[in-house]
């Protein structure tokens, strides 16, 4: 769905490329997990695969068009959720009108179903300014996902979420999923998605450190308390003892730890890129 071609980004001269000789492929059919370190690039990524920016170099494609033409059978197809919005001083009811017709698929059924998964009520009238900020997300996350475009992009979505609305997110992620449709959702808080997540990638500035299944993650690596003989990828102090993230032993299967994925990942490239690229 999404093939990105040797890309180069740059703010300015002086603190060099964000991005060098950039590529990376994205399918139809999952819900990737965009991870990295604050100024990895991930927000800068998410805007060049929106056509927000132009690369110095290199192309990103959504299904063979560049996504810099922001042609009309792109953008309609492409959603952005950014960590920070502003919404304007209109009613749902009006901003609806005004902004669903640009999404051919947008369902006002799927709508008012999004809402009530939030909890937010059927009130088309509700005035948007008048909405706290964790509502406004929540209104602005339906809007989102009811507009049916096959690529949905989410920065933080989480931000500004209590615990029981993260966990109407989760619900909203899966009932929104299908197998023509792509998500990207690109965050911090990884304890929030790790259940809804079919992909993980992993990204150092030009460098893509992970790009693999949640599912062979699951088959290459075990997320527990160390035993003897171990020769964990990473290790992390507990009040209960030691846990690591350790190669899998033949049909040993635990629940991925998102953050010690990460955090191994970035502690110990070379051990992961080998664990991963082994033949097994």
């Amino acid at each position: 769905m999404f093939t990105i071609n040797n890309l180069s980004f740059s703010y300015n001269k002086r603190n060099g490329n964000l991005f060098h000789d950039f590529s990376l492929e994205l399918n139809a059919g999952n819900v990737y997990g965009l991870l990295g370190k604050n100024g990895a690039g991930k927000s800068t990524l998410i805007y060049l695969m929106t056509g927000l920016l132009t690369p110095q170099g290199g192309e990103v494609l959504m299904e063979g068009d560049n996504v810099r033409r922001r042609l009309p059978k792109t953008m309609s197809d492409i959603f952005l959720v950014p960590e920070e919005f502003e919404l304007p001083r209109l009613s749902l009811k009006k901003y609806i009108s005004i902004n669903a017709p640009f999404y051919p698929r947008f369902s006002m059924e799927d709508m008012k179903r999004y809402l009530e998964i939030f909890e937010m009520g059927d009130d088309m009238n509700v005035k948007l300014n008048a909405l706290s900020m964790g509502q406004k997300k929540k209104v602005f996350m339906a809007f989102a996902f009811a507009t049916n475009t096959r690529v949905l992009i989410m920065d933080e979505p989480t931000n500004g979420l209590d615990i029981p609305s993260k966990s109407q997110f989760r619900k909203l992620v899966t009932s929104g999923m299908a197998d023509d449709k792509m998500m990207l959702i690109s965050t911090h808080q990884v304890r929030d998605i790790s259940d809804i997540l079919d992909h993980i990638v992993i990204i150092e500035h030009s460098q893509v450190l992970l790009n693999t299944s949640m599912a062979n993650v699951m088959g290459r690596l075990a997320f527990r308390p160390l035993r003897e003989g171990d020769q964990p990828i990473f290790v992390l102090q507990s009040p209960f003892g030691a846990l690591g993230a350790v190669p899998a032993q033949e049909g040993e299967e635990t629940k991925v730890d998102l953050e010690m994925l990460f955090n191994a990942t970035l502690q110990n490239p070379q051990a992961i890129h080998n664990l991963f690229t082994a033949s097994k």
